[in-house]
C-alpha cells in the first residue's frame, strides 16, 4: 500500500485481492491506478500496476481468441448466405429455429448462443444458408462472417438495440434487413410510432414475431429477395422440368446458362427452346444471346 493512500485506494485494493476473475482484476486495478495518491514515491508503484493490468489485459484478449477457436471449425460458404447478427435475447435463435431445419439452444439468459450454427433455408427452390451468430456484444462475438456474408438479418427489438448495433457493421458488405422481433408485445400504436420512425429511416426492415410466427413467410421472401437472383429449371424433351432450379444473376443468357450446367456445353447444344417469363411463348426456340428471367424453363437440345 502506498503512502498516503485514501480510503478509495485501499478499498480498491481489497477487491483486487478478493477478485477471482481476470475481467475483476482488470477491474479492479484501473480503480487502483485512478484513484492511487500522486506524489513522486508512488511512480514505481503505478508503474508496476499498469505493467500488470497490461499483461492481463493480453492474457483475457488470448482466453478469448481461445474460446472462440475451440468451436466448431471454418464455416464453408455454400451458396447465398444471410447471417442473425444483433444483441442478446432479442429472439435471433428462435428466428433460426424457425427459418432452418435446426434446433438451436433456447432460454431466458442472456449469451446462450456461443458458437455459429449453421443450417439451411428451402425457400421457392433456393437452399440459402443461415448462420445464427453469438450475439454482437458477446465475448464470443466473431465479426468475420458478419463482414462476409451476402445479407445480415439485423434482429432488434427496439429501435436502440439499432443505434447500439449500427457501428458495430462498418466493414460489413452484405445487404441489410432490419428484423423487428417480439411484436406480440407491442400494441397497435407502439406498432404504428415504430414503423413511422422506420419508413423515416428508409431501411429495408420488416416487422416479425417469432412466438406468434406472424410475418414468417414476409420474412423469408425478403431473405430470398435480398440475393437479387434468378431461377432457371432445366428438362429433357417429354419430360418435368427438374425440381430444384440452376441459381443465375439477372441478365444470364443462354449460352452462359448452358456453360454454368456444365463447361463446353454450349458448344455441343444445336437446338434451344423457352418456357416461362422470358418466352414470347411456350416451347419458343432462342439464340445463345437470349437473355433469362426468373423461373424460366430452358430445354437443349444437343448434337
Amino acid at each position: 500500500m502506498p503512502v498516503n493512500a485514501s480510503y478509495e485506494y485501499t478499498n480498491a485494493e481489497k477487491v483486487y485481492g478478493e477478485a477471482k476473475t481476470l475481467e475483476e482484476k482488470i477491474a479492479a486495478l484501473e480503480e487502483m491506478i485512478k484513484v492511487m495518491p500522486g506524489h513522486k514515491s508512488a511512480e514505481n508503484l503505478r508503474a508496476n500496476l499498469r505493467n500488470r493490468l497490461v499483461r492481463f489485459k493480453e492474457q483475457l484478449e488470448k482466453s478469448k481468441k481461445n474460446k472462440r477457436g475451440s468451436g466448431k471449425p471454418g464455416i464453408k460458404k455454400e451458396g447465398p448466405q444471410a447471417v442473425l447478427i444483433g444483441p442478446t435475447n432479442t429472439g435471433k435463435s428462435s428466428i433460426m429455429r424457425l427459418l432452418t431445419n435446426t434446433n438451436p439452444l433456447i432460454a431466458d439468459y442472456p449469451f446462450v448462443t456461443k458458437y455459429p450454427l449453421v443450417g439451411t433455408l428451402n425457400y421457392e427452390g433456393i437452399r440459402i444458408q443461415i448462420i445464427d451468430l453469438p450475439a454482437m456484444n458477446s465475448e464470443y462475438s466473431d465479426f468475420g462472417l458478419v463482414n462476409s456474408a451476402d445479407t445480415l438479418l439485423l434482429v432488434i427489438n427496439t429501435l436502440e438495440d439499432l443505434a447500439a448495433v449500427e457501428p458495430l457493421l462498418a466493414k460489413a458488405i452484405g445487404k441489410r434487413i432490419i428484423v423487428i422481433n417480439k411484436t406480440d408485445l407491442l400494441n397497435q400504436e407502439e406498432k404504428r410510432k415504430m414503423l413511422a420512425k422506420l419508413q423515416t429511416k428508409k431501411v429495408n426492415f420488416i416487422l416479425i414475431s417469432a412466438k406468434s410466427q406472424d410475418n414468417l413467410e414476409g420474412l423469408k421472401k425478403k431473405i430470398l429477395e435480398s440475393f437479387n437472383l434468378i431461377r432457371i429449371y432445366t428438362q429433357e424433351p417429354n419430360k418435368p422440368p427438374t425440381a430444384e432450379p440452376f441459381i443465375a444473376k439477372p441478365g444470364t443468357t443462354v449460352e452462359q446458362m448452358a456453360e454454368k450446367i456444365k463447361k463446353g456445353l454450349s458448344k455441343q447444344i444445336k437446338e434451344t427452346k423457352i418456357w416461362g417469363p422470358s418466352s414470347k411463348f411456350p416451347g419458343q426456340k432462342v439464340g445463345f444471346s437470349h437473355v433469362l428471367r426468373d423461373k424460366d424453363i430452358i430445354e437443349f437440345h444437343t448434337r
